[in-house]
């Protein structure tokens, strides 16, 4: 029998983190929703000084790997999406670390002789602020050393915080997710040592050599790129599962104050109009989360997750706009005031469908790996 019951490490982890959420996050949600690029001072500090090493395990040390990564991110944007990615943490860098870096560079990043000299512009770069502001962070660049190479001349390059030559020149005014600071940077002969750049160095080309074949003999280049999706995808999906999930606890939580008892256990038939919409609203709900779950265990066996990352990220995507919309609806006005977060829970939910990529191109993903065509023959 296949269970899908978290382990007890998980479970406490759950438990930890849920009570962090709510205790810590919620109340300050509405307060940096509206103070855009605010920093959240003490949510960072309680965070740093409570949170980061994690929640107490229990004495076997059994763990559910990445599964656990993924609950802990259900939790904290059960709490806040906005504040959960303001959290001093790898992220979506630490992903393209793990993916495309050799077990050195996971380590540590080496200083050396030779450098690379980075001009360009990275957009939309998730807590880009306080990534290249703040000592010890960094932003992962990839960037084009050689047009002639196509996918296999892109390059990725840890840039640490506080290079010279690397500039924050605004931040976005967003619909959602707003305590996050979502940053333009600017590179302008920016320098850094040739250790950074994740995997082995590119080999010169040999004579005769056509065009391509070197890039495959050094780093991991644009493939390593598109791994780090598969570490970042469940971890976004379980995001997404979190918010929903505050949507849905909420809206039966008010329903239950107004005598209106959900009814899960009952068939179609019996259902009325409300009910039949809260249990599809479950059902979307349960079935991205086991489908994150999914994939998060793929990868902690070390197994290729490319198709499972994609399922869970479209459907958790498609799940959490669902669901907050439709809590707004059945809230009525109430709803779409600032009165409650319902309304801020579904500004926050689209973003889900956006970043790490977009709806649509999961799901060509998805099309491709299940009839096993190629990028040129569905596009």
């Amino acid at each position: 029998m296949i269970s899908f019951d978290p382990t007890e490490n998980s479970r406490l982890a759950r438990d930890f983190y849920r009570k962090m959420a709510l205790e810590q996050m919620r109340p300050i949600s509405r307060r940096y929703d509206e103070e855009e690029h605010a920093l959240p001072t003490e949510w960072v500090d309680y965070y740093w000084n409570h949170g980061r090493k994690g929640a107490p395990g229990n004495p076997t040390g059994a763990t559910d790997g990445f599964v656990q990564v993924c609950i802990q991110a259900e939790e904290l944007c059960f709490g806040d999406a906005a504040l959960y990615l303001r959290l001093p943490t790898a992220a979506l860098g630490g992903s393209a670390v793990a993916a495309a870096g050799t077990a050195e560079q996971r380590e540590r990043f080496d200083a050396a002789s030779d450098e690379w000299v980075l001009n360009g512009t990275k957009i939309f770069c998730t807590a880009g602020e306080g990534a290249s502001q703040v000592e010890g962070g960094f932003v992962v660049v990839w960037a084009t050393v050689d047009k002639s190479l196509g996918r296999g001349g892109i390059k990725s390059f840890v840039v640490p915080a506080r290079t010279p030559g690397m500039r924050l020149v605004g931040l976005e005014k967003k619909l959602g997710i707003r305590a996050s600071d979502t940053a333009t940077l600017v590179f302008e002969d920016c320098r850094v040592p040739s250790g950074n750049l994740l995997g082995r160095p590119p080999e010169a080309k040999k004579p005769g050599e056509k065009p391509g074949d070197s890039a495959k003999q050094g780093d991991k280049g644009f493939k390593g790129a598109m791994a780090t999706f598969d570490a970042s995808r469940p971890i976004v999906a379980a995001m997404a599962v979190g918010v929903g999930r505050a949507s849905l606890d909420f809206l039966l939580e008010e329903l239950a104050r107004q005598g209106i008892e959900a009814r899960f256990d009952a068939p179609p038939r019996e259902q009325t109009a409300l009910g039949r919409d809260l249990v599809d609203m479950q059902a979307e709900l349960q079935a991205a989360r086991l489908l994150t779950w999914r994939a998060a265990s793929m990868m902690s066996r070390g197994k290729p997750n490319n198709l499972e990352a994609s399922m869970a990220k479209a459907k958790a995507g498609l799940a959490v706009t669902k669901i907050t919309q439709k809590a707004v609806e059945l809230l009525g006005p109430v709803g779409y005031s600032k009165k409650l977060l319902v309304e801020k829970w579904m500004r926050d939910a689209k973003i889900n469908d956006i970043y790490e990529g977009t709806q649509q191109i999961n799901q060509l993903i998805v099309a491709r790996r299940l009839l096993e065509y190629s990028s040129s023959q569905l596009r």
